[in-house]
């Protein structure tokens, strides 16, 4: 289905056309003065040019060919040669009926579906998430629902680092506590215990212990190393304490994710991809790629066009380890060889955006991926506290996300018990639901490569541009639709009519701007354009609801009008949030 712009400017198209000018001038934008008009033709300034002729002459042609659009109500030009545009009230809720017949509200699926994966989520397994984990889950579920909305196949992997230097303190710290554990006996044959010998908690504990004991010691640095070392080459009990590292890790980070309404569709990590290494290494070796560089393997991917210098991306360090270059281009050489992924997507912090460019350059120079495969760097903005600071607990530490999930549904359930008389039991579940839009929205209506505030006193409000504030007027819209249906009326076969007043016409032209809004997200992947849009569209829907009586309305199609209108607003609406990963309750 065509966007409301696109008919408008096929219709400017053929009047420009008709009246001997280029249609490449017709080009129609909104109003950047709603006072005066709701949409505007800029063209006749630049066709004077081409033309030789005064802009206002062009502009008077072009609007008196007009005259009997249905499209426009008025069309008018103005010195020294705008076009003014305001829609015919009827054409527009004539596009408002199709957008409600239409499952996807207007908004047209990928002429081929592409198969897109994104790598979002990126957690340690031992260590707790962290509120510098938030925006990577929060961003990345987005995309993966706005892109899987236009028809394509997404893939979402969390890509956990499980095969690294933490593994090695962690075995080294619990063979310490506990050395008489089978893992440590290098004469045991047996089964290993199927329960691990520890909990999740005290996984937490280990890691943190270890990690800063090891900054303090050298031999028990260098054990871990060894540790490591082991683990990575096949020592059965270390495998053993490995695999019960992961399976109590990633049951605790699905529920995590799980309170984030975050789901991924692979849970792999950098221990998949380490079977791909060697025959990657000596592919860049044999094929003319790698060279040494003070002992070092590297790729060199500086270009001549560069401005500045691009270091080699280094695929093995002097002592023959492997880095996060090396797991990140195997996992690329994976998802080649199991998903041939039209584009891959990266959601990361953007301090990483160096490490990125070298891996994409040396992908696509070494043909690991394929030339059409689109490799895509999304790099976030860091979540700061009120001072301007990385967010930090009172104490000073970093936030687990858990507790901070926490803090914001409290707030929210005192915000609620304070304002309304409901259940306790409801007023938590309502809490949950509302305190994780105040959290996604703060986050998503920030662009994603900005710096923000997390100020919790502000994304909970039920006022102003917030997560609460659109819930809640999903939920009053909700509140008079159900009110309609329990006044013994049905909505099915209702339909929208043309405005009867001005501010239902700018209800009805926000909602039309849906699936050209969807269509830019999706192209520039900006899922805080959505949020942009539905603040809009809620603010013309309130202004209509103060200024309109619905119920009450005596005229009987008048009111199925109005009905019908809150109907796709609702839909708008909840289609919307479900892009951004949250829902609304029924009451608040």
């Amino acid at each position: 289905m065509k966007t409301l712009l696109e008919c408008i400017t096929i219709e400017m198209q053929e009047a420009f056309k008709q009246a001997g000018y280029d249609e490449k001038f017709a080009k129609v934008t909104l109003s950047n003065r709603p006072d005066l008009c709701e949409y505007q033709c800029n063209g006749a300034m630049a066709a004077a040019k081409t033309y030789k002729k005064a802009p206002a002459m062009i502009a008077g042609e072009v609007v008196e060919l007009l005259k009997d659009s249905a499209c426009f109500e008025m069309a008018e030009a103005v010195n020294p040669g705008f076009i003014n545009l305001k829609i015919e009230k009827k054409f527009a809720a004539d596009y408002l009926n199709k957008m409600a017949l239409d499952e996807m509200l207007g908004v047209s699926k990928c002429a081929e579906a592409r198969t897109v994966m994104i790598d979002y989520g990126g957690p340690n397994v031992a260590k707790p998430l962290h509120v510098g984990h938030l925006r990577s889950a929060i961003i990345g579920e987005s995309i993966k629902r706005i892109i899987r909305y236009k028809g394509n196949e997404v893939i979402g992997d969390i890509h956990l680092g499980d095969w690294g230097y933490q593994m090695g303190l962690i075995i080294t710290e619990l063979k310490k506590r506990q050395p008489k554990l089978p893992y440590f006996d290098t004469s045991y044959e047996g089964e290993y215990p199927k329960e691990a010998p520890f909990t999740i908690a005290e996984l937490e504990e280990i890691y943190p212990f270890a990690s800063a004991y090891a900054k303090e010691h050298e031999a028990y640095r260098e054990e871990a190393l060894k540790a490591t070392y082991l683990l990575q080459n096949g020592h059965r009990g270390y495998r053993a304490i490995w695999e019960h590292i992961m399976r109590i890790s990633v049951a605790d980070l699905k529920k995590n994710y799980k309170n984030l309404n975050v789901e991924f569709e692979l849970w792999k990590g950098e221990a998949d991809v380490q079977k791909y290494i060697p025959s990657m290494v000596e592919m860049l070796k044999d094929g003319g790629y790698a060279h040494y560089d003070q002992g070092a393997l590297v790729v060199d991917v500086q270009e001549e066009s560069d401005k500045k210098e691009i270091p080699p991306c280094m695929i093995l360090k002097s002592d023959g380890a492997a880095l996060y270059d090396t797991t990140d281009l195997a996992t690329l050489v994976e998802r080649e060889k199991l998903y041939q992924p039209d584009e891959v997507i990266y959601v990361v912090d953007k301090r990483q955006e160096m490490h990125f460019v070298q891996v994409f350059r040396c992908a696509k120079k070494t043909g690991i991926v394929r030339k059409e495969t689109e490799l895509k760097f999304l790099g976030f903005g860091t979540m700061n506290g009120k001072d301007g600071k990385p967010f930090k607990t009172r104490e000073g530490g970093v936030m687990r996300l858990e507790n901070l999930i926490r803090e914001i549904h409290e707030e929210m359930y005192k915000k609620i018990m304070d304002n309304r008389t409901v259940p306790e039991e409801e007023a938590k579940r309502t809490a949950q639901i509302v305190g994780l839009a105040a959290i996604k929205y703060g986050d998503l209506s920030n662009q994603a490569g900005k710096d923000y505030i997390f100020d919790v006193d502000r994304f909970t409000s039920f006022e102003g541009n917030t997560g609460p504030y659109i819930l809640y007027t999903i939920v009053r819209i909700k509140s008079i639709l159900n009110k309609y249906v329990e006044s013994g009326k049905t909505p099915e076969g209702i339909s929208i009519s043309a405005a009867q007043s001005e501010c239902e016409k700018s209800l009805m032209l926000e909602a039309a701007k849906f699936n050209d809004v969807i269509e830019t997200v999706y192209e520039e992947i900006a899922p805080h354009k959505i949020c942009a849009y539905i603040y809009d569209l809620a603010n013309a829907f309130n202004k209509f609801y103060h200024e309109t009586k619905i119920l009450t309305e005596e005229n009987e199609k008048l009111r199925e009008s109005y009905i019908a209108l809150l109907m796709l607003t609702r839909k708008i609406l909840e289609t919307s949030i479900d892009l951004l990963g949250f829902e609304a309750p029924e009451r608040m």
